[in-house]
């Protein structure tokens, strides 16, 4: 599987669901958390733009966005593919 990245903060619901997601789909990630490591958010911000929201969800070099986007990628049937290490087709 792909190298997954998904940056969190405490408390965020989307973050949960994201999260669960990707344990259902037994997708190993890497959680970072932004109250364990402030420059985590620098970081995150530098990755995906300072109007980020939490999570920001990066598989392999895909940045995927957050929540939604995962579970529409999920829906659309291409989240597994992804996962997969191949490219997201529009």
């Amino acid at each position: 599987m792909t190298a997954i990245e998904i940056y969190t903060r405490p408390g965020c619901g989307y973050c949960t669901a994201a999260k669960s997601l990707l344990t259902r789909k037994n997708a190993a990630f890497t959680e970072l958390n932004v109250a364990t490591d402030p420059a985590y958010r620098d970081q995150m911000y530098d990755r995906a733009g300072h109007g980020s929201t939490f999570p920001q969800i990066f598989i392999g070099t895909t940045h995927v966005g957050g929540c939604d986007e995962l579970y529409a990628l999920d829906r659309a049937g291409k989240l597994d593919a992804l996962l997969a290490g191949e490219k997201a087709s529009s």
